[in-house]
């Protein structure tokens, strides 16, 4: 499981010109799902996600968690971050779980983070989607598992 998480002023999801998920600060997570991934590693990612400290103390170190410097987390399904890139100039795919595991995990790992979090948002599953996003820092870290 791969997370990449971006700490932002503000960041949106567009579906078809509808907004359909939103936050003010916070964190927006893009999340890649492969095949080895099951419910130990999903809660195992919700704990990191939820307690990485990338947000700035009294004395500017990154030394808060979302939590703690009550943000929202925006919630982005993006099988590419699985891809296999070793070698060739074409992504291949085989090491993105499949679309039927990808949504189970998925949407748990949002049932998770939403059970433990007061503000969250999602994009659609398997959609089309615009997401826009001011980044602030930039503040941006891959979490793999």
């Amino acid at each position: 499981m791969k997370c990449l998480l971006q700490r932002v002023r503000s960041a949106a999801v567009h579906v078809a010109d509808e907004c359909v998920g939103s936050i003010d600060r916070g964190l927006l997570v893009f999340v890649g799902i492969e095949p080895k991934d099951n419910t130990k590693t999903l809660e195992r990612m919700v704990d990191r996600v939820l307690g990485y400290r990338v947000f700035p103390d009294e004395q500017g170190r990154m030394n808060i968690n979302v939590a703690a410097a009550k943000g929202g987390v925006l919630l982005i399904s993006q099988f590419t971050l699985a891809a296999d890139t070793r070698s060739g100039n074409r992504p291949g795919f085989q090491t993105a779980a499949a679309p039927e595991q990808a949504r189970m995990l998925f949407d748990d790992f949002v049932a998770q983070v939403g059970a433990r979090h007061s503000k969250v948002a999602t994009g659609r599953f398997g959609a089309d989607m615009q997401v826009s996003l001011v980044n602030d820092g930039p503040v941006t870290f891959m979490l793999e598992l």
